[in-house]
């Protein structure tokens, strides 16, 4: 599980940054892409990104601002030229089906695949997603209009195959193993029932990130980034300007160091920074935040940053 940042700019694009995308790479866990906002020129950056827009399976829009949707409809028509033929799936706030559909329309643009579109409203902290292997859940922010985030939560895995244990009942490697690896029983020949449980170790928790639309600091946030392993979090306006944030709905540095530190999140990632911050100003940006919160990154357009298995027992692994 890797996230991967296509843009990491506030408002309009800059000679350094492109405006909000952010990608999660589950291609170890589901084959797929999962895609966060879709900004002017997303699909541009992904030319230079190591992505595949065929294996784009679905996106999430935190809100209708122009600078997290307008690069949609070029995003799809992509996906289209270059082979992605399986379902996309669109979750957004009401209103992202009529702009997409309007869009395609207009434009007289044709798609070689099935759109699915799950709009959701403020329905406070609620499911929006679950399969067997992920979970997602959504909230509402503070923003000067709707704007919503999400926790994306791995399943928990099976623990550590006891092979030793195995062995000493007299079964070798083969079909049986993977069958208790998936947590089925197993019968022998003699009769004997072995229960997977027992040769299991403890199983590995799932990871957690959380992904926040654009927002004042709220209960919200915390709820969703509680405990998460990675927590993604605008930074637009340094804490001097702390006023300014207040009056545009957003949060500065600080507040997203603040937030991260009562959530109890491992490692935070500041994005959506606002133009007025290029290179040293930016800086000044991750060194505000990291004086709340040591263990944060300022996210750059192509960075990317690997989030690590947990340790059986919840803790993270030292790999990364």
């Amino acid at each position: 599980m890797e996230i991967y940042f296509l843009g990491t700019g506030a408002g309009m694009p800059s000679k350094e940054r492109n405006v909000s995308s952010v990608m999660l790479n589950l291609l170890a866990e589901r084959n797929a892409y999962w895609m966060f906002d879709c900004g002017e020129g997303t699909q541009h950056q992904i030319l230079r990104a190591p992505v595949k827009v065929s294996k784009l399976e679905k996106l999430f829009i935190t809100h209708l601002h122009g600078d997290h949707i307008y690069g949609l409809p070029g995003l799809m028509s992509s996906r289209s030229y270059q082979g992605g033929d399986t379902p996309f799936t669109i979750y957004g706030p009401r209103g992202i089906r009529e702009f997409v559909e309007t869009s395609l329309r207009i434009s007289d643009s044709h798609l070689g695949y099935e759109t699915q579109f799950v709009e959701f409203e403020d329905a406070g902290y609620a499911l929006l997603f679950e399969d067997d292997k992920m979970r997602v859940e959504y909230a509402p922010l503070v923003h000067r209009i709707a704007s919503f985030g999400f926790r994306i939560q791995e399943k928990a895995q099976p623990g550590t195959l006891l092979v030793d244990k195995l062995k000493a009942y007299g079964i070798e490697s083969g079909p049986l193993y993977g069958r208790i690896k998936k947590g089925q029983p197993v019968a022998l020949p003699d009769g004997r029932e072995l229960q997977a449980a027992e040769f299991l170790g403890p199983p590995i928790p799932g990871r957690i990130v959380t992904i926040l639309g654009d927002t004042q600091p709220c209960a919200h946030a915390v709820t969703l980034a509680q405990d998460a392993d990675l927590l993604v979090h605008e930074a637009t306006f340094a804490e001097a300007r702390k006023e300014m944030a207040i009056r545009y709905d957003h949060s500065t540095a600080m507040d997203a160091a603040r937030t991260a530190r009562e959530a109890g999140v491992k490692t935070l990632i500041l994005t959506h920074i606002s133009s007025r911050y290029q290179e040293d100003a930016a800086d000044a940006l991750l060194q505000e935040a990291q004086s709340i919160h040591p263990d944060t990154f300022l996210a750059a357009d192509h960075f990317r940053h690997d989030i690590p298995m947990r340790e059986a027992g919840g803790r993270l692994s030292s790999s990364s």
